[in-house]
Formats: C-alpha cells, sequence, structure tokens
C-alpha cells in the first residue's frame, strides 16, 4: 500500500488503439492511471487495469459511482436523475458506470483509497445462521462466513459498506445489501432485507429459505461511510431498510467511543414497519452524547413515537440549534426520502458536501 504522498499509478501495458488516459484521484491524495478504449465507460477500464471502483448497479440508477470531473470531454449515458441531480451533473458530477471520455480526462473520487479494490472483489462462502422477521415485510439476516486464506475466519470491512449476496437457484443473480453490523473476526454479516412481491432474493426468503442455507457473498464494497470532520456533530437519517449502513456507524462511533455528539432518525411509515429498536437502544446506551429517535409517517392509535417522516424531524432538529455547530448529515433510504433531506439542509444552510448519502432502490 502506498501512502497519501505517493500517488498510486500504473499501467495496463498496451492500451488499445484510440484510448485515451484517465486519471482518477482519492481525497486521500492517491492517483490512478489508466487508458480507456473507445465504447467503454471509466468504471470498465478501471475494472481492466485491475481496480474494482466503488459502484452497486452499474447501469446509471444508484449512484455508487459518482465522481467529478475536473477536466476533459467525455459523453455521460442515459441514468436516472434520482442517481445523478441534475444540480451535481451542473458541476460536473458524473456516474463512472455511464461515462465516456473523448479525450484525455480527469476526475475526482469522493472517497479514499482503502475503498477501492485492487484485483478481483473478495467472493465468500457462507452459512445462513439466523433469519428473523422483524417488521411486517423486513427479515434481518445473519451469515457466518466460512474461513478465508487472507482473513482467516473474519470479515474486515468499513461501516457503511455493502455485499452483493448470489439469489440460490438463480444462474448467478445477485442483490445489494449493506451490512448493519460492523467488522468482526467471526467473519459474522448482518442484513436488512424489505420483502417485495415480486423480488428475487425476496421470494427466496419468503418460499425456500431456512437456517443452514449456504449463500455465496462478493465484498464489502461501496464508498458510503463516515468522514473525519474533526469533533462536528454527526445526524444520521434513515428510512426503511436504510437503517443498516447507518446503524453499522453508530455501532462503530460506540466500539471506537468517538467523542463526536451524534443524533439518528429513523422512519418509518406504519407503526407495524417498526424495527430496530434494540440495537439503538443498546448504542444509546454505551455512547455518550447519541440520542435517537423512531418516527412514523401514518401513525394508529398505538403508536405513541414521533409522528412525521424523517426530513420533517431532521427540518424541525436543525432549527433548535439556535447558533449552535451544525451536523454533518449521513442519509440512506429511498429517492424521495433522499431528496427531502437535501432539501432540508440546503434551506438551513448545510453545505451539500456535507450531506453523504446513500440511495436505496428495489431489486
Amino acid at each position: 500500500m502506498t501512502s497519501a504522498t505517493e500517488p498510486r499509478t500504473g499501467s495496463a501495458g498496451e492500451a488499445a488503439d484510440g484510448a485515451v488516459p484517465v486519471t482518477l484521484h482519492t481525497v486521500d491524495g492517491q492517483r490512478l492511471e489508466f487508458p480507456c478504449a473507445p465504447g467503454q465507460s471509466v468504471l470498465e477500464a478501471a475494472a481492466e487495469w485491475g481496480a474494482a471502483l466503488p459502484a452497486a448497479c452499474r447501469q446509471g440508477t444508484c449512484g455508487s459511482c459518482r465522481a467529478t470531473v475536473v477536466s476533459g470531454a467525455y459523453d455521460l449515458g442515459a441514468h436516472s436523475t434520482q442517481a445523478l441531480p441534475p444540480g451535481e451533473r451542473a458541476n460536473g458530477g458524473v456516474l463512472l458506470c455511464r461515462t465516456f471520455p473523448r479525450e484525455a480526462l480527469a476526475a475526482e473520487l469522493p472517497y479514499g483509497d482503502s475503498r477501492i479494490v485492487y484485483g478481483s472483489i473478495p467472493v465468500r462462502e457462507g452459512t445462513l445462521t439466523a433469519l428473523d422477521h422483524v417488521a411486517r415485510d423486513t427479515v434481518r439476516l445473519e451469515l457466518v462466513l466460512e474461513p478465508d486464506e487472507e482473513e482467516g475466519g473474519g470479515f474486515q470491512f468499513d461501516a457503511g459498506q455493502f455485499v452483493e449476496v448470489e439469489v440460490p437457484d438463480s444462474g448467478g443473480a445477485r442483490r445489494v445489501y449493506s451490512l448493519a453490523n460492523t467488522g468482526n473476526w467471526d467473519g459474522v454479516l448482518e442484513l436488512y432485507v424489505k420483502l417485495l412481491p415480486d423480488g428475487l432474493f425476496s421470494s427466496y426468503l419468503r418460499e425456500r429459505a431456512r437456517v443452514g442455507d449456504r449463500l455465496t457473498v462478493h465484498g464489502p464494497q461501496g464508498a458510503f461511510g463516515l468522514r473525519e470532520t474533526g469533533l462536528r456533530p454527526r445526524w444520521f437519517v434513515a428510512g426503511g431498510t436504510g437503517l443498516a449502513p447507518l446503524l453499522s456507524m453508530a455501532r462503530q462511533m460506540a466500539e471506537w467511543q468517538e467523542p463526536q455528539q451524534a443524533w439518528f432518525c429513523f422512519g418509518v411509515n406504519e407503526e407495524d414497519d417498526v424495527f430496530g429498536e434494540a440495537p439503538l437502544q443498546e448504542i444509546a446506551a454505551g455512547l455518550p452524547g447519541f440520542t435517537h429517535e423512531i418516527c412514523v409517517r401514518r401513525p394508529g392509535t398505538r403508536w405513541q413515537g414521533a409522528v412525521g417522516t424523517p426530513a420533517e424531524r431532521l427540518a424541525a432538529a436543525l432549527r433548535t440549534l439556535d447558533g449552535t455547530e451544525s451536523p454533518d448529515i449521513y442519509v440512506c433510504g429511498p429517492p424521495a426520502l433522499i431528496e427531502a433531506v437535501t432539501d432540508v439542509a440546503t434551506a438551513e444552510g448545510i453545505p451539500q458536501d456535507r450531506v453523504f448519502r446513500e440511495l436505496f432502490l428495489p431489486t
């Protein structure tokens, strides 16, 4: 591993005819240089060179491969405006899976070198050790991976990352799920999955899954995670199974006894959708300065907690700061939540570069 002061560079060997050079800069000072052939996306070219950049859908819909172009002409293929809002695109924002350089291109990556997998993405076999229905349409999975030659029995990852799980008997189809626990030496993965009516993995979980099943896992992967910004407060806003990566981050803060003030708001549509109370209470018991609330958008007569959406609760909380330091905001959930939280943050004067987001789309 090179240091932050010694840029990582390399060559893919003999470049294809018409290939153009691409240079990517990480936030910790690393530099990747590789050729990109005509008709090849930056994401594909990096993988061919030997660097698997953070990405999930690879088709312009999730936003996991965002970057900012600083020089060079390119074509940007079809993509979701939820994954790359027009305002970001106007300022050089791109999705690397949909970026096709026409000339030498330089771009800045919003993550450090540690989030790039050099070589192939790890593939591990694991055993399903828990399958719990924790809410109306949500299940909690726990897997224990087989020992790996390099990692032994452990599974180390950065809080906020995800894995791809192969759906049994599907011909190798994969689905992406964020990790809710933290890196450990026992090889344990914790995932929350929303059961969708026609979902491929959802159908397996509803109809065939049993404790003891064998599953193939690819990862860890992904750029979402905690940023080092000194003692600035960290506020977490989650919707549905978007709870998972933010729960992982809060658990990491508790494990490391990080000193930042932290507030966690988790929202669902109805009270039958509520889950996650126990881990949030456990974090609160072990981490000074951590507070949390669960809100329900359409409460019934039994609900005694907060009412409204996470974005509405965030707006109300921000208005109580009264001159105290504003927080960094971490948000994960469906597109409507991401958009609403971003709008609230902007309205309250929080810069866009202090809103860190992970978009959840049904698969």
